[in-house]
């Protein structure tokens, strides 16, 4: 039985009838339930779930980067939410079933700072990677103290390593530590933003995919 807790006009917990009712993040919402579906399994339902599957191997070990690099956009939805639905509209390549991510087309963060310029990553040493960037500040908004945020994303192992607090925008290089076992896997790296103060957040660039040395 569903119950309206606040008079006629508040919110509606619970089912009535084949309306359900909640609240998430503090927004009342009703819903209708939906009719049964007899082929739930239709040619477009399949292609949209594997799109899905696809962008969410992508996102899931960079989820916790996901929450600072989609913060801005976290607007009624998750972070991770945010991140997904930019994603599937606009990295993926490929026909079904074969889908895969389209990595430079791929957001990993997202915003209003000014992104990363000439970017670069490379790697010489085992166990790491190494990332450049030319030093815009005083571009745009782009501004010295800005923090890189950097992601090594290994396909091979569906793993990832993150920094969310990385070099100033001015220093223009950082070495990632990355696992011995990536030695001999292609890895794909991205450069992001986000300013001192935590508030703003650049676009992702896509610097490349790198072999681990």
């Amino acid at each position: 039985m569903g119950k309206i807790s606040q008079g006629i006009l508040g919110g509606v917990s619970g089912k009535v009838g084949n309306v359900v009712g909640g609240s998430w993040k503090g927004i009342d919402y009703l819903r209708v339930m939906p009719a049964s579906v007899a082929n739930p399994q239709t040619p477009a339902q399949m292609d949209q779930r594997s799109k899905f599957i696809t962008v969410i191997n992508f996102l899931q070990p960079i989820k916790d980067f996901i929450r600072v690099g989609f913060k801005n956009y976290a607007v009624k939805m998750t972070q991770f939410n945010s991140a997904m639905s930019y994603n599937v509209k606009n990295a993926i390549a490929g026909t079904y079933p074969d889908y895969t991510i389209d990595y430079p087309n791929a957001l990993v963060s997202r915003g209003g700072l000014a992104p990363a310029l000439n970017g670069t990553a490379s790697s010489t040493l085992a166990g790491s990677v190494s990332f450049e960037w030319d030093d815009n500040s005083g571009d745009g908004n782009a501004q010295a103290t800005d923090k890189a945020l950097l992601v090594v994303y290994n396909p091979t192992k569906n793993e990832a390593v993150t920094i969310l607090d990385g070099a100033n925008r001015v220093t223009g290089v950082q070495e990632v530590t990355v696992p011995n076992n990536y030695s001999g896997d292609t890895v794909h790296a991205y450069i992001g933003f986000i300013s001192a103060d935590g508030t703003s957040v650049a676009n992702s660039k896509y610097v490349g995919s790198v072999t681990v040395a």
